[in-house]
């Protein structure tokens, strides 16, 4: 059984030279005996867990990779038991929702064996604690799909320096200077909305909306299967959730509406299911009254698709507003909570508010705001509370 795992890892290794680094690279904290990282298909989970094991100082026969939606195994604690038999110490399981069960298997291994565990999964995963108590045993981390920031790197070869958000609010004007010194930023910006958000655009350029349309399918056909309880029903409503979504610029949610069009009568309840469901996978994004806490039968006060990048994708045209806010959304969830704000766009951190627009947006609607910011489109330099949307690129 190690044999033929040592082999696939073997050819993993060598068919893997991806050089980029992404931004978790170096802030995640892998010390720990039980670490998760989560997050939505496509955004490099698997890269980086392939890079990080390859430059592990240790002998090959002391790390494993391993993969659950590839490889059939007996189970994911025998395979851990042998390899620890041999004196193993590291063991990577990707995409360990693909397994059954999975939160018993960890646990196992957890109590019984000294060995560290990493796994990745699909950004929909929660660890059922109905059936280990894992939540207290694991690091979880949740990582996103590229910065315009790592975009312009990957792109151009260079390195840039990220920023707080509070360095953008308070020193935007003299950051956006000194960055646009190293690149042209209107084609990079652009190119970056229709196609940068995903780390597969840089292995093949000419398909990669069609595969991303295909990845999202695996999402909705796959991933969310593997989790949740649905018929095959189901997941046609959620694609039609989907092609709704891009119908409407941005959406706010009319629940009766939505019923009508999905053919799904009185079933409110299996609606928030789906927007659930769709918002945990990192298909949307849906922001929900801060009163309401995280109750999924709580009805959103919008609903976005997770990234520009789906727009162009699965939508036959594109609404330039909508766009951009789905961009400020995007590129603050990774650190910031957001709300919808009773005046202008976005509440961030409870604290500051956003109105989101072209380069000639006026501060008519948040004028009398404390702590209020126009977010322009169209924008190289800002000047005092107006400030360049594409800078929020450079968060992380």
């Amino acid at each position: 059984m190690l044999d033929e795992l040592r082999e696939y890892q073997r050819i993993i290794f060598k068919k893997n030279n991806f050089k980029y680094k992404r931004y978790f690279y170096k802030t995640l904290n892998l010390d720990k005996k039980l670490v998760g990282i989560v997050g939505a298909r496509g955004v490099g989970k698997t890269t980086y867990l392939i890079q990080y094991l390859k430059e592990l100082d240790l002998p090959f026969s002391k790390k494993l990779y391993i993969s659950a939606d590839t490889i059939t195994i007996p189970s994911l604690f025998e395979v851990a038991n042998a390899f620890y038999k041999e004196e193993g110490e590291i063991l990577i399981i990707d995409e360990i929702h693909k397994y059954k069960n999975f939160e018993i298997e960890l646990k196992k291994i957890y109590d019984i064996l000294d060995l560290k565990i990493i796994f990745s999964g699909s950004s929909a995963l929660k660890l059922d604690n109905a059936k280990a108590d894992l939540s207290r045993r694991a690091i979880i981390y949740n990582v996103d799909g590229l910065s315009f920031r790592e975009f312009i790197e990957m792109s151009k070869d260079i390195t840039l320096p990220s920023f707080t958000l509070e360095d953008i609010l308070s020193n935007h004007i003299d950051i956006a200077y000194e960055l646009l010194e190293k690149f042209n930023l209107t084609l990079l910006f652009r190119e970056y909305l229709k196609v940068g958000y995903y780390p597969f655009y840089f292995e093949d350029k000419e398909d990669y909306l069609s595969k991303l349309n295909q990845t999202i399918n695996t999402v909705i056909e796959v991933d969310i299967p593997s989790i949740f309880p649905i018929e095959y029903d189901s997941i046609q409503s959620l694609k039609k959730l989907v092609r709704l979504l891009c119908e409407s610029h941005p959406y706010t949610p009319n629940i009766k509406e939505l019923l009508v069009k999905m053919d799904m009568k009185d079933n409110y309840k299996g609606v928030y299911r789906f927007l659930e469901y769709l918002n945990r996978a990192k298909v949307f994004t849906t922001i929900k009254p801060k009163t309401k806490g995280d109750n999924i039968f709580t009805k959103p006060d919008k609903i976005y698709l997770n990234n520009t990048n789906l727009h162009f994708a699965y939508c036959n045209n594109s609404n330039i507003g909508t766009l951009r806010e789905v961009f400020i959304s995007s590129m603050l969830q990774n650190k910031h909570t957001i709300e919808i704000a009773k005046k202008g766009d976005f509440l961030v951190d409870d604290k500051y508010t956003f109105e989101v627009g072209g380069k000639n947006k006026t501060y008519k609607q948040i004028k009398d705001l404390k702590n209020s910011f126009i977010i322009a489109d169209d924008l190289e330099i800002g000047s005092g509370n107006k400030i360049p949307l594409w800078l929020f690129g450079f968060l992380y």
